[in-house]
């Protein structure tokens, strides 16, 4: 497991001074998945608020190489760069490992960048991909993705009389991609900060496509005080809403079983772009969203061997 005394000693990757929104989540998922580096590492970046934040001309928080790509491209970019990579080793010009990683929203990813990154995969590239998943496309004013869970507010699926909220339920990403039959597929969250950390050291040490879908929460979108990123994400987990698993070489595990799961309710009482679901007429919709995720919950225990 990660030793907190010795990723102390090491050089951040990405430095302070970002203008990020206090109490981003991005930040924090970057900071932990690159604590995971013995090597260097060249970074690419979709556009989105981790790009737009970290990358203001003429200024950079990173401190490594990094490509800023378009909404679309960031896997194959990177897959463009490993191959140019192994091209140049092939030719004895470069004698040194080298990481190669992709950042992205869940709008880059799961929506905009979804081709790809089933083609990156596809392929079998030596890269890993992260998405930071803030379930919104919360660069351009908080608009809906498929990642956007059912019921929240938006400004594309705003609450009002007919429609409350976001209609349908969120994509599952991480089993999407997970069907491509990559090496390594986990999904991941800042709260267990120790097992986000050793899931990205397997991802960069594995040989092949790797994924990693981390929930990251944002206080602008989500509707919540900036001081509460850890707490919302740690009822993300207790409630099973964001459970944490990976699958590698094909083998489902569980990381994570909350001893008192939460209600969902208690995950979104905390953050506003719920409150409309705790009117009378609209507390069906919490009961239809709690019987979804008991139900997927007793589908991965089973893919995990753990029923």
């Amino acid at each position: 497991m990660a030793n907190l005394k010795e990723l102390s000693k090491k050089e951040e990757i990405l430095s302070g001074g970002h203008r990020l929104c206090a109490g981003c989540g991005a930040s924090i998922v970057v900071r932990q998945v690159l604590s995971a580096l013995d090597d260097p590492v060249v970074v690419a970046n979709a556009t989105g608020c981790l790009e737009v934040a970290t990358t203001i001309y003429p200024y950079t928080s990173w401190k490594s190489s990094f490509i800023h790509n378009a909404f679309e491209n960031a896997a194959a970019t990177i897959s463009g760069t490993e191959a140019m990579f192994k091209s140049l080793k092939r030719q004895g010009k470069i004698d040194k490992e080298i990481k190669f990683i992709a950042f992205g929203g869940d709008g880059g990813t799961y929506d905009i960048g979804l081709q790809s990154l089933s083609g990156a995969l596809e392929r079998g590239h030596n890269f890993v991909y992260v998405c930071y998943d803030n379930e919104g496309y919360m660069n351009t004013g908080i608009q809906r993705s498929s990642a956007t869970p059912r019921g929240a507010w938006t400004t594309t699926t705003p609450a009002g009389k007919v429609i409350p909220g976001k209609a349908q339920y969120h994509k599952n990403l991480t089993e999407i991609v997970a069907a491509h039959n990559i090496p390594y597929v986990a999904q991941a969250n800042p709260w267990r900060w120790n097992d986000l950390i050793e899931k990205a050291r397997k991802a960069f040490y594995t040989d092949g496509p790797a994924f990693i879908n981390v929930l990251s929460p944002c206080p602008r979108g989500w509707r919540f005080d900036s001081k509460d990123t850890v707490k919302i994400s740690k009822l993300a987990v207790q409630t099973n809403f964001w459970p944490l698993y990976e699958v590698e070489n094909g083998v489902w595990k569980l990381n994570y079983r909350p001893k008192e799961r939460k209600p969902i309710k208690e995950w979104m009482e905390a953050q506003g772009r719920y409150r409309h679901l705790f009117r009378s007429e609209n507390e069906h919709i919490i009961k239809e969203i709690q019987e979804e995720i008991d139900k997927n919950w007793e589908k991965l225990l089973v893919k995990c061997g753990e029923k």
